[in-house]
């Protein structure tokens, strides 16, 4: 189903009841409990800054977090298309009762007005105005609204209608609100109900629109966003947490992350610390062998002859030593190269390329930058680096996360 574009529409939701949440400390006894609270302390967190920014109050976490639970409790009312659309038209009307007409605060909301051009537009009845007319009208308005220096009126209520009906627009907030709802019947009427052969469709989304105007939630689209996580959470424990078969989900950890997360409350992980775990703990699960067989190969050629191992753990070995200027850690350079992980699977080669690359030295991984400040220009090296001076838990391309490399290095000069 297309989005409808003009309506900013919201889910189904159900009253509070009365839940408070804390930010709190947890404690974390294992990985299984760490990423399942950073988790929901990341996602609380990017919804604190992204929905948030204009309802950051008690009462808009609260709507949310009862909504988490709703649906991974399953609690969500199974609904048509049709009646799903209505009831986010509803709610989406009634959240706009103490903003104004399109959430826009310069224009009062009349839902009487509203509503029959809702109606009008879902039966395609456009002899009061058409729907580009209403269209081109409405848009322009908008942009000139800003301009207006008005504030919207107390909002006039009322139910939708079930029957079309020709009315007076008598002032433009009448000419805005008929628009508006003409514009969103028009895109229901094409969108959600173009296959309603015998008008049960159009009946069972005008009832779920007055059933969404009961309701008192304050953000609807808010509440629909975490009833949506919730039911995801539940959907996906079975295959485990994040789709990794070893994570077993905890939603009360998740939960606490989220109320954290919303309440920016940081303690334990901040967002960005709690997303780089994240990732380097899945990339621990999935290519932990990577990791220790790379670590046991370093270990055994540390032992051969001709092959040198720095502070760092970078290890190196002359195949040709030149003899021009070494470069700093500040110089761009040419060379080329030759790279393979430590079982000979090539992922990168100048030379299989035919032409040789430059580069800054400082913009490239740790143990390039300190390999190739070792060579005079004309050198030829052998470099083997450690994940961590590669590119660690980061999947890099064909390079799996926790890849120890391996690098045939030809400095051929240093660019100015």
């Amino acid at each position: 189903m297309k989005k409808i574009s003009i309506l900013a529409i919201a889910a189904m939701a159900l009253i509070s009841c009365g839940n408070t949440y804390t930010a709190k400390n947890v404690e974390l006894t294992n990985m299984n409990d760490s990423i399942n609270f950073a988790l929901g302390l990341v996602n609380g967190a990017n919804i604190k800054m992204y929905q948030l920014r204009g309802d950051s109050s008690e009462t808009a976490i609260i709507e949310f977090m009862d909504a988490l639970q709703r649906g991974y409790d399953g609690k969500i009312e199974d609904l048509s298309e049709a009646a799903t659309i209505g009831r986010n038209i509803g709610n989406a009307i009634k959240a706009s009762e103490e903003i104004g007409l399109a959430e826009n605060t310069a224009w009062t909301l009349n839902e009487r007005m509203f509503f029959q051009g809702l109606v009008n537009g879902v039966y395609g009845d456009t002899v009061v105005m058409p729907v580009e007319v209403a269209r081109t009208y409405f848009q322009n308005a908008y942009q000139a609204s800003a301009e207006s220096g008005k504030t919207a009126g107390k909002a006039i209520r009322a139910t939708c209608p079930k029957t079309v009906k020709a009315v007076k627009l008598n002032c433009e907030a009448d000419s805005l609100n008929y628009a508006f709802g003409l514009l969103n019947g028009s895109e229901v009427k094409m969108y959600v109900l173009a296959n309603d052969s015998d008008g049960s469709m159009v009946k069972e989304f005008i009832a779920n629109v007055n059933k969404g105007l009961k309701s008192h939630v304050k953000n609807p689209q808010l509440v629909n966003m975490g009833e949506q996580v919730g039911k995801n959470i539940r959907e996906q424990e079975e295959g485990g947490l994040i789709g990794e078969p070893s994570l077993v989900t905890d939603f009360a950890l998740i939960k606490q992350g989220f109320i954290n997360g919303l309440y920016g409350e940081y303690d334990q992980f901040d967002p960005s610390a709690a997303g780089a775990y994240i990732q380097s703990t899945l990339a621990f699960i999935k290519y932990g062998n990577t990791k220790a067989e790379g670590e046991q190969f370093l270990a055994e050629n540390a032992l051969k002859e001709g092959v040198k191992t720095t502070e760092s753990g970078l290890q190196y070995e002359v195949i040709k030593m030149g003899k021009g200027p070494k470069p700093s850690a500040t110089d761009r350079v040419k060379v080329h190269y030759h790279g393979t992980l430590i079982d000979g699977t090539v992922f990168d080669s100048s030379v299989d390329r035919g032409e040789p690359i430059v580069f800054g030295l400082n913009q490239v991984i740790k143990g390039w930058t300190e390999g190739v400040q070792l060579m005079p220009v004309g050198s030829k090296f052998r470099f083997y680096i450690p994940q961590e001076l590669g590119y660690g838990a980061q999947n890099a391309g064909s390079i799996p996360p926790y890849s120890t490399l391996i690098f045939d290095v030809e400095l051929l000069g240093i660019e100015k």
